[in-house]
């Protein structure tokens, strides 16, 4: 019995992804905070696809970013028009909406993910549109 529970086990190991990051489509690249505005001076015509709800945007967002909320009954659709040639960093509050919505961009040719969400964005010090004045 104990030699047939850590055949179980193994087994469910072994079939685990090697990295988290596996699951990502290929066209996927994470990014910090700096990699992200860097990348952003470097090629101004990147979009910014800010996932959260559009309260949270109002509230305050990446300068320039397109606002389409992941629990959106059309968001595969909206997010399906964005021109797939144009390059995409997408992001939520902490990154957790964002990588959920990476699936849905796998026809992008480029997608740069802020893996730590708009909350790092701000604790950075980066430009902020919106929200309340500080």
């Amino acid at each position: 019995m104990k030699s047939a529970l850590l055949l179980l086990g193994a087994l469910a190991f072994a079939a685990l992804p090697l990295r988290a990051d596996e699951a990502k489509p290929a066209n996927v690249k994470d990014v910090s905070v700096e990699e992200a505005e860097k990348l952003l001076k470097e090629n101004p015509k990147t979009l910014v696809l800010d996932v959260r709800t559009a309260d949270e945007y109002a509230k305050g967002h990446i300068p320039g970013a397109k606002n389409v909320d992941f629990f959106d009954d059309n968001f595969a659709k909206k997010v399906g028009a964005l021109d797939p040639q144009t390059p995409v960093l997408v992001h939520c509050a902490a990154g957790n909406r964002s990588s959920q919505s990476l699936p849905f961009l796998k026809d992008k040719q480029v997608v740069y993910h802020l893996k730590d969400g708009f909350k790092a964005w701000e604790k950075g010090g980066k430009p902020v549109e919106g929200g309340a004045p500080k």
